[in-house]
């Protein structure tokens, strides 16, 4: 029973539900690409996933994309997957909150469609108030890390 029940974590993610303007800002090659786009956060299945719906343009191609994030009440880990029409994988991620500092960090692995090889990458999302967060995204190599993308997401609706 206590595995299938949502708790305080599923709560928080409850928070975010609703629509998102997003301030994209894109770092590839040292050069800085704006976009805008629009996210929809839903729970899904009583209240035990967050879905996000993600609609944007990107280097002029229409972006789509979605993702689960869950809270695995043994485990208790975070875990988030996200696909989109980018590319035909699937990105996988654990992560742990810090709530001193309201930062979610997942840690996981994709294919870098560059190289076509495994990758590492990492997102901080940081819950600044109930009408923003800040998703930074790096790629990860040994210590070193890249940011390749920051979205400044404000609450729409």
């Amino acid at each position: 029973q206590d595995y299938m029940t949502p708790g305080t974590v599923h709560k928080a993610f409850e928070k975010n539900c609703g629509t998102w303007k997003a301030d994209i800002t894109q770092y590839m090659g040292g050069q800085e690409m704006k976009a805008e786009g629009t996210a929809v956060f839903e729970m899904i299945l009583g209240g035990r996933y967050m879905k996000s719906s993600f609609n944007s343009t990107i280097m002029g191609m229409p972006m789509e994309g979605f993702g689960l994030d869950a809270y695995d009440n043994i485990t208790k880990e975070y875990i988030s997957i996200w696909i989109d029409n980018m590319g035909t994988g699937v990105m996988h991620m654990k992560g742990k909150m810090d709530p001193a500092t309201n930062k979610l960090t997942y840690v996981g692995t994709m294919i870098d469609p560059m190289s076509g090889k495994e990758a590492t990458t990492k997102t901080v999302t940081t819950q600044v108030d109930d009408n923003k967060m800040i998703f930074d995204m790096f790629t990860v190599d040994g210590t070193q890390e890249t940011k390749n993308m920051s979205i400044v997401y404000t609450r729409a609706k």
